[in-house]
């Protein structure tokens, strides 16, 4: 992102403002220096019960940062808010991340890990994500690839598009993103569903709730195509959540016969 930050000692006073990066911390072992996250970093429970909560992922309390002292912020430039982030910036050292591709994940897993000075773990969660992908790749590489429609959002109904970590792993899932052409998140009407045809919609658990009431609105539209209900932590949290994602693909082609 064109900038550094400079850190005397490795931290003792952690918050986290991305949920997927909350649960990379705990899996390092970082118990006692995270004190703060947000209230949508839901894993682990025992964190999300216990640590103290500095807001939502796009809006802080700066009243509670500012009394917890952290020496080291952690965000994301898509999940964070640019303006807060910005003024936090000046009186904390935040480290950002940027991820759209899996390397983007793994090299955000290797950073962090020295950053916190945990690199054996944050080593072996990499390694452990990058042979689960190679293998899965390797044992599917020969399979046609299905077309498949990503829906994160209803009324407007809004799809993941090229340029975010989840058509990424749709790809890295075996899958033909139908709305590959269209840029992030964008807003598409009926027709247009229509005439991409997807043989598979994907209707996610995040950021709408999509449930089984809402697949016959898809099925009216698309009538031939393979409806599923997905985990949205699967397929856009890029953290050590990753560990999760292979057997969940696995699961997932074996449940719509691919």
């Amino acid at each position: 992102m064109g900038r550094s930050i400079h850190l005397d000692a490795p931290p003792k006073r952690i918050i986290s403002l991305v949920p997927s990066q909350t649960e990379l911390l705990y899996d390092l072992g970082l118990e006692e220096e995270v004190i703060g996250i947000t209230k949508f970093c839901v894993h682990p429970r025992s964190w999300f019960k216990s640590k103290l909560r500095v807001g939502g992922t796009k809006s802080y309390k700066f009243d509670i940062i500012r009394e917890l002292q952290p020496d080291l912020i952690i965000g994301n430039k898509e999940e964070n808010d640019k303006v807060q982030v910005e003024a936090l910036m000046q009186d904390y050292p935040v480290w950002m991340s940027d991820i759209y591709t899996l390397e983007d994940a793994l090299e955000m897993i290797r950073a962090l890990g020295a950053i916190v000075q945990k690199e054996q773990k944050a080593k072996s969660i990499r390694q452990q994500i990058e042979v689960a992908f190679q293998q899965y790749q390797i044992a599917f590489a020969e399979k046609p690839k299905k077309k498949v429609a990503y829906f994160i959002w209803r009324k407007p109904n809004m799809v993941a598009g090229q340029h975010t970590f989840i058509n990424e792993m749709l790809y890295r899932a075996g899958f033909d993103n139908v709305f590959h052409d269209l840029e992030r998140y964008p807003s598409i009407d009926d027709q247009l569903l229509k005439e991409k045809s997807p043989d598979l919609i994907l209707l996610s658990s995040e950021p709408f709730p999509f449930k089984e009431k809402h697949i016959q609105e898809f099925k009216e539209i698309c009538p031939s195509a393979v409806i599923r209900l997905v985990d949205g932590e699967v397929f856009s949290w890029y953290g050590s959540r990753l560990l999760h994602s292979i057997p969940y693909f696995r699961t997932l082609r074996k449940d719509i016969n691919f």
